[in-house]
């Protein structure tokens, strides 16, 4: 009897176009039983059709449920890295930027010190690096953009002269690709390439030995492990 009331169930939540899952939730029936039962039960076009976008609904609910869940544990991680890094000190500060310089900057070029990245927010930190921690006066600091010929020219001059609070009159003639931005835009090409450059000899030589010592530190530490 209790079976057969629970079929009646069953059948009355599948005529009202609910899936199999719906009703294993509300009514605790295996999905073997249900096979079996709503044989010949198919839902119909329609019903499938609400129950898809119900379903795409509650994906889509689901995942800027965790989106957002993302976001707080980032901002806290954020917050804990912000007291943990910050402020640099002046020997923090130079040795960030000898990092940078040893993975992005020039290093065969005698007498000039370059970095270049596409980054907007690496060539503002190279920028502060220059200025702060290798007292480079900001005047002498000249910009070379390398960008695109389908590229509005002027455009990114103007971009990237706001970003970098540097007047125009500091930029050299920007060298123009052959290719297009258009072409390679997805990995992150948005305004070309920016370069950092300035003319001294004495000073590039220093960034290059500071980096030898950083490599001969670590050098001989590993091999002491």
């Amino acid at each position: 009897m209790a079976n057969i009331l629970l079929k009646r169930k069953v059948l009355e939540l599948r005529k009202l176009g609910k899936s199999y899952g719906q009703i294993r939730k509300e009514l605790g029936v295996s999905k073997s039983t249900l096979s079996v039962w709503l044989r010949k039960y198919p839902l119909n076009r329609e019903q499938i059709r609400i129950l898809k976008d119900e379903n795409e609904d509650r994906i889509e609910k689901f995942r800027e449920t965790m989106r957002l869940k993302r976001e707080r544990r980032l901002q806290i991680y954020y917050k804990e890295m912000q007291k943990e890094v910050l402020p640099f000190s002046q020997k923090e500060l130079f040795l960030a930027g000898v990092f940078l310089y040893w993975g992005e900057g020039g290093k065969t070029e005698r007498g000039q010190v370059t970095i270049s990245n596409t980054d907007p927010t690496v060539i503002k930190f190279s920028l502060h690096w220059m200025i702060h921690a290798l007292k480079i006066p900001k005047e002498k600091i000249k910009i070379v953009l390398h960008l695109y010929q389908d590229m509005v020219i002027d455009s990114e001059i103007e971009y990237w002269s706001t970003a970098l609070h540097i007047p125009k009159s500091q930029f050299a003639k920007p060298y123009i690709k052959k290719s297009r931005r258009i072409d390679i835009d997805e990995k992150g090409y948005g305004h070309g390439t920016c370069n950092l450059r300035v003319c001294d000899t004495v000073l590039k030589e220093k960034i290059i030995e500071a980096i030898k010592v950083v490599a001969d530190y670590s050098d001989g530490y590993i091999q002491k492990l």
